[in-house]
């Protein structure tokens, strides 16, 4: 069965549903989610994606990206596609949202309303090969590195996001070190 999507506007609200690529080839915009997980040493999960995908084939990115289907809360299809894709879950927590647009050499056009989730887990991973060819864990210097060294091997998304996370595990770190140094 064809996945639909949900079109939305730029306050992310509700413009009706689609089937996600028809939503992709005439680039409307659409809700969406992106998971970044840590291990307990702050390391990212970062996956390559399958080699069959529709779009960036075979590229680095965060854990799992997907949509949520008409009248799914976005947290529990955030979960259920990092079940679907990695073989876990674990909680997750948003800390927030942006809107990017791109083309991609086939035609397609992601113009998502991206949710960004976080989350932490240190067990065994089981991904699906049909959606994730590799997957590590990296230090986030080694990635900045590596997204400036090897801009290529990532996903337009995962450009766009991740400073923003880096950001916020940067100011989330001050708070949690402030707070011990309050108590």
């Amino acid at each position: 069965m064809d996945q639909e999507v949900i079109l939305v506007n730029e306050r992310d609200e509700l413009q009706g549903t689609m089937e996600k690529m028809e939503a992709h080839r005439k680039g409307l915009l659409h809700r969406a989610f992106s998971v970044f997980i840590f291990n307990s040493k702050g390391e990212m999960l970062l996956q390559q994606r399958a080699k069959n995908k529709y779009h960036s084939a075979g590229l680095w990115t965060n854990a799992c990206c997907s949509h949520p289907g008409p009248g799914e809360d976005i947290e529990i299809a955030a979960k259920r596609r990092l079940r679907e894709e990695l073989g876990f879950v674990t909680g997750l927590k948003k800390i927030f949202d942006f809107t990017y647009r791109h083309t991609f050499e086939n035609g397609l056009t992601e113009f998502e309303f991206d949710h960004v989730f976080v989350g932490t887990y240190n067990n065994f991973i089981s991904p699906d090969k049909d959606e994730v060819e590799d997957y590590c864990f990296k230090a986030l210097d080694e990635i900045q590195s590596s997204l400036q060294s090897h801009p290529r091997k990532y996903t337009p998304w995962f450009h766009i996001a991740f400073p923003m996370v880096e950001e916020w595990v940067k100011k989330n770190k001050e708070q949690e070190e402030t707070a011990s140094l309050n108590q």
